[in-house]
């Protein structure tokens, strides 16, 4: 389990973490575009912010994954028991699964606003499964400036052209919205490390298949 201090709230935070890019080459400590981080929607309000869900939005039982894209217990999961919960939980139809993204560091944002480019659920998960898998490769650099170059790459791979790049990762308004709906989900939460789960409102840990299933049969009676 991946454990690190979330990161702070405020604007010098979310010029920190902002996602930024020009058609030369971003600001290589942050990634920002200038100005992007106080970018405003056209009608002054803040962006929505989408939950990404699978399975039966009407389900009985409900699983939130709290994760980031940067933790490689993470990576782990989604390697492994995601893919039995997703056969055998998600795709019959039994549980309404929500991936709820966590901000450890800059990298995470930026491949979190890649994912959410079109708010296509679909994309959306599509490309966490990507992500993951080539979790290592992408954030093996350290440098930030490398970092979104590979993250663009990957994204290219998955179909996105460098025009609908340049728009998801300068579009700051979004990037703030996304900031603060993940400061808000950890403090009501208490969500402290990743992965954690909320199954129906009870907090769990990350933990074998095998218990998962356990907990999710005796909900599911």
């Amino acid at each position: 389990m991946k454990r690190r201090t979330l990161l702070a709230a405020g604007g010098g935070a979310l010029v920190a973490l902002g996602a930024g890019w020009t058609l030369t080459r971003p600001d290589p400590q942050t990634g920002l575009l200038p100005g992007a981080a106080y970018a405003q929607s056209t009608d002054g309000a803040a962006p929505e912010v989408i939950e990404m869900v699978q399975g039966n939005p009407d389900a009985a039982v409900e699983v939130i994954e709290y994760a980031s894209f940067t933790c490689p217990h993470c990576a782990t999961f989604h390697a492994n028991q995601y893919q039995e919960l997703k056969e055998n939980y998600i795709d019959t139809g039994q549980i309404k699964f929500i991936y709820r993204e966590v901000y450890f560091d800059r990298p995470g944002l930026w491949a979190s606003m890649i994912a959410r480019c079109s708010n296509d659920t679909n994309f959306f998960f599509a490309f966490s499964e990507l992500l993951y898998a080539e979790q290592r490769a992408w954030l093996a650099s350290g440098d930030p400036a490398v970092i979104i170059e590979d993250l663009r790459r990957l994204a290219k791979t998955a179909g996105l052209d460098d025009a609908t790049l340049d728009a998801c990762l300068s579009d700051g308004a979004k990037a703030e919205a996304l900031f603060t709906w993940y400061q808000e989900n950890a403090e009501r939460d208490a969500i402290n490390s990743t992965p954690t789960f909320m199954i129906d409102g009870t907090q769990y840990s990350n933990m074998a298949y095998d218990e998962f299933a356990d907990i999710l049969d005796g909900k599911l009676g």
